[in-house]
């Protein structure tokens, strides 16, 4: 009987344990699964990290070669900022060459336009030697050339030789004053005295272009046409940066046209509403020029 019932028992406890023993063996599958997909997870990320440690190393080489070249261009920023600060003053030279030449080359013009408007010198044949036994016909001849080179030879000592101006005690002020004020009052030959005083003691004032220019004036106020243009040239050439520049220009076209040299007026009064469109001269130029032209 005892053992009858032992063995019911055991039949009945039976399943319990055998269902027990799978469940712990299902667990236990179940967790080195897990354990194999978390080795294969591992080694994703690892080849990952190894990739991005690639990716890094590279960035790191791309930043150095960035950097470099930033340096190399700061350095060359800056000899181009060097280069770009001395552009100005280079411009300054070349600006105050090509006024230099400008004027230069007007003068030229003008002098091939008055050469242009000279008639024609007629071209004397060339006579034949004469022969041992003739005399040459030049007696009259002889004695005529040395009258005339006595008439001409004083004239070209006059403009290459001017007389030199004595000097003054005055001030450089004082001079340019007293000098201008004798200029307003009309005493122009005290003026021009005054002014070429004024030139030859102090040639490096900074009001040398302007006693220049008043001596022009002067010169034109007592219609002196010729003298006053030899002094706006010498302004134009000498002193291309002159704030007198763009009216000596207009003085100098005036000149020209009442000494009727209308071609070489309207060039020079051309030339300056080109360069100095902007300038109230510019607008008397215009003027001028409709009157030369005739146009209403």
């Amino acid at each position: 009987m005892w053992k009858r019932a032992l063995g019911i028992l055991f039949i009945v406890l039976w399943p319990m344990v055998s269902s027990g023993q799978d469940k712990s063996k299902k667990t236990y599958e179940l967790i080195y699964q897990d354990v194999q997909q978390l080795k294969q997870e591992f080694l994703k990320l690892e080849k990952r990290l190894d990739a991005a440690a690639e990716d890094l190393r590279l960035i790191k080489d791309q930043l150095k070669d960035l950097a470099g070249q930033l340096k190399l261009v700061q350095s060359q920023q800056a000899r181009s900022q060097d280069s770009l600060n001395n552009i100005p003053a280079q411009t300054q030279a070349l600006l105050e060459k090509f006024q230099q030449l400008d004027g230069q080359m007007l003068k030229i013009v003008e002098e091939l336009m008055a050469l242009k408007s000279q008639p024609p010198v007629p071209v004397q044949q060339e006579q034949e030697p004469p022969k041992k036994d003739e005399k040459a016909p030049v007696a009259k001849k002889t004695k005529e050339t040395p009258k005339e080179t006595k008439k001409e030879e004083p004239v070209k000592d006059k403009k290459t030789a001017p007389p030199v101006p004595p000097r003054t005690n005055l001030s450089a002020q004082e001079l340019y004053n007293t000098a201008y004020s004798d200029y307003e009052k009309g005493n122009y030959d005290l003026a021009i005295d005054g002014l070429m005083i004024y030139r030859e003691q102090f040639p490096s004032s900074p009001y040398a272009d302007d006693a220049l220019y008043w001596i022009g004036e002067c010169y034109f106020s007592q219609k002196k046409y010729d003298k006053a243009i030899e002094q706006f040239n010498d302004l134009i050439i000498g002193y291309p940066l002159s704030n007198k520049i763009a009216t000596a220009y207009l003085k100098k076209g005036f000149s020209l046209a009442e000494l009727k040299k209308k071609d070489e007026a309207v060039a020079v009064l051309k030339l300056l509403i080109t360069r100095y469109p902007l300038e109230e001269e510019a607008k008397n130029a215009q003027e001028k020029l409709k009157e030369l032209q005739g146009i209403k």
